[in-house]
């Protein structure tokens, strides 16, 4: 299966065409944070204020990268586990976030928000951050930088891998993939 190349921002036309089991390369802007920043981000959008970025068609990377070595953008850029960020994603993707970079699996309140909203979910590989960091080739600091790793971050990536693991119709791969895999040993 050819890889998909998507281009930032990423837009509701580009997310109702994805498909869970859809191998991408990203390029273009987005942003990192974890649960500390995303409930920061989430009791602005309580409070009626603006965010620090531009919510509408982004990713959003669920990282804490390490320190950059000299001549490095980034350190270490792994995922994290995504699960933390479910109590602030749909909120998130009600204010038209169209998509979440991370690892391990979703609760269902963020797959109806997905389907509702227009929104998607890719993995990254765990355990390969070394790799992934060489995709990123611009990192700064856009808020929240008293929070260290999980300060929220821009990012520039080019040719970021990941995998479609839920899609907007909420087609879950971590489903399909274990019923597709049951029904050929049977």
């Amino acid at each position: 299966m050819a890889n998909i190349h998507i281009t930032t921002p990423l837009t509701k036309d580009v997310v109702k065409n994805l498909k869970a089991g859809d191998s991408c390369l990203i390029s273009g802007v987005i942003y990192t944070a974890r649960d500390a920043a995303h409930k920061r981000l989430c009791e602005l959008v309580a409070q009626g204020k603006p965010l620090p970025m531009d919510i509408r068609d982004s990713v959003i990377y669920f990282v804490g990268p390490t320190p950059a070595k000299p001549g490095q953008a980034i350190g270490s850029a792994g995922p994290t586990t995504s699960y933390r960020m479910d109590a602030y994603s749909p909120i998130l993707i009600a204010q038209g976030q169209t998509g979440m970079i991370g690892k391990g699996k979703r609760g269902p309140e963020v797959i109806e928000a997905m389907k509702q909203h227009g929104a998607v979910y890719f993995g990254a590989i765990g355990g390969c951050g070394a790799l992934l960091s060489r995709c990123i080739k611009q990192a700064e600091i856009v808020a929240y930088e008293d929070l260290g790793a999980e300060a929220i971050r821009r990012l520039v990536v080019e040719d970021f891998p990941a995998v479609v693991i839920i899609d907007s119709q909420g087609n879950n791969l971590y489903e399909t993939g274990k019923a597709n895999y049951l029904s050929s040993i049977e």
